[in-house]
């Protein structure tokens, strides 16, 4: 386990060099987030064409990152557990009306590591979380259905593994109906989407080798 630190000098000389150079803003982070897929193994046949899905999406649209992209975009997922690896903090989500992880659109100039832990602070008012691993722990690719004004689209979702104190007070957000610890044997009582039961079973494993 380590904790999450952000190399701000790191970021501010990738994006000057960008501009020198004329690239996007956004470029050096689809070129990050493509090599890590790519060193990804797929636990699961469907991961694997997410796996597929997501890189073709990166190298051939313009701007994969923030929500522009009305036919779709990468976001970005935080699988919050507790130090003990027994529980996972879900969202009740409020538009989706599902329980899910946490997780939501990047934004321009963020690495995919940092839309994650931004969306999970943000979704679940904690001040405190560490990366369990720099590694992507899970996959998908699903569609979001039409929401008043917003069309349906598709979004690429890159998940990564956190920890944090299931002690440590949250604060439900306007996305949220309601934030809960669910004992990793019990989530499949609140949801049966199969892309968090996925996680479910891929939590002991992935705490294991890390």
């Amino acid at each position: 386990m380590q904790k999450y630190e952000t190399d701000a000098n790191a970021l501010l000389k990738a994006a000057e060099t960008n501009r020198a150079e004329g690239m996007q803003p956004s470029e050096p982070y689809r070129v990050e987030l493509i090599n890590m897929l790519e060193n990804h193994l797929p636990a699961y046949d469907d991961e694997a064409v997410a796996k597929k899905r997501i890189i073709t999406f990166l190298k051939e649209t313009q701007q994969p990152f923030g929500k522009t992209n009305l036919a779709g975009h990468i976001t970005a997922s935080a699988w919050l557990i507790n130090s003990a690896g027994t529980e996972v903090l879900l969202t009740h989500h409020y538009k989706l009306n599902r329980w899910l992880q946490l997780g939501g659109h990047t934004e321009i100039g963020e690495t995919i590591i940092e839309a994650a832990r931004r969306e999970a602070l943000e979704e679940s008012g904690l001040t405190d979380i560490q990366l369990v691993s720099d590694a992507i722990f899970d996959l998908d690719v699903h569609e979001i259905p039409t929401y008043r004004m917003t069309p349906s689209h598709i979004h690429y979702d890159i998940r990564f593994m956190f920890m944090a104190d299931s002690k440590a007070k949250t604060t439900v957000n306007r996305e949220s109906k309601q934030l809960k610890w669910i004992p990793i044997d019990q989530v499949a009582i609140y949801t049966r989407e199969w892309s968090v039961l996925r996680m479910v079973q891929k939590t002991p494993g992935f705490l294991k080798n890390k």
